[in-house]
């Protein structure tokens, strides 16, 4: 297992389901269905390229319930990860996988459009390395279907980063194995 596979993993115990901030995340870590590829690509078209591969291994693998595309040497820049969610998108589109996948992303440096980058809330959405998280739509509406207020998620999630404060979620990811990116 690598050092980026080995920290992603961490973070998804220690972090995402530890700390519920998705509470879909526990069954399919306990089940194992969680695939983890590491991603050598450093261009954007690589790494949409790399993307669209895993798609179509979900495609054959119905008990793969979701992948994370973990970018273990590229995308560092948290503005050239942006571009290439929105390329992942459009291209997810283009090939037809729009209504059956959907992308979240991850990122070191990751920065919501209202915020600052000193607030805690930003860590509902950091993790070790740069990730683009392939998560089945239909699933996902399943899940959802099951969930009391599935819409306070993002907030309560917000609300509990502020509480615990940047310092507790950045030492947190330096456990997990992250790698200062900038």
């Amino acid at each position: 297992m690598t050092q980026c596979e080995q920290a992603m993993r961490e973070w998804v115990r220690a972090v995402i389901v530890k700390y519920n901030f998705c509470p879909f995340a526990r069954k399919e870590m306990e089940n194992n269905t969680i695939r983890y590829h590491i991603s050598d690509a450093s261009t954007a078209e690589d790494a949409v390229m790399d993307t669209l591969e895993q798609c179509q291994v979900l495609n054959e693998h119905p008990e793969i319930e979701t992948t994370l595309v973990c970018f273990e040497h590229g995308f560092t820049d948290f503005a050239d990860f942006l571009d290439l969610i929105d390329l992942a998108n459009a291209l997810l589109v283009a090939q037809g996988f729009e209504g059956t996948y959907q992308l979240a992303h991850f990122h070191p440096d990751y920065v919501f459009a209202d915020s600052t980058d000193d607030d805690a809330a930003n860590y509902t959405n950091r993790a070790p390395y740069p990730t683009l998280h392939i998560i089945r739509e239909e699933s996902m509406g399943q899940a959802l279907e099951s969930y009391d207020d599935p819409e306070s998620i993002p907030d309560n999630n917000m609300r509990l980063a502020r509480r615990k404060g940047a310092e507790f979620w950045q030492d947190l990811l330096n456990k997990c194995g992250h790698k200062t990116q900038k």
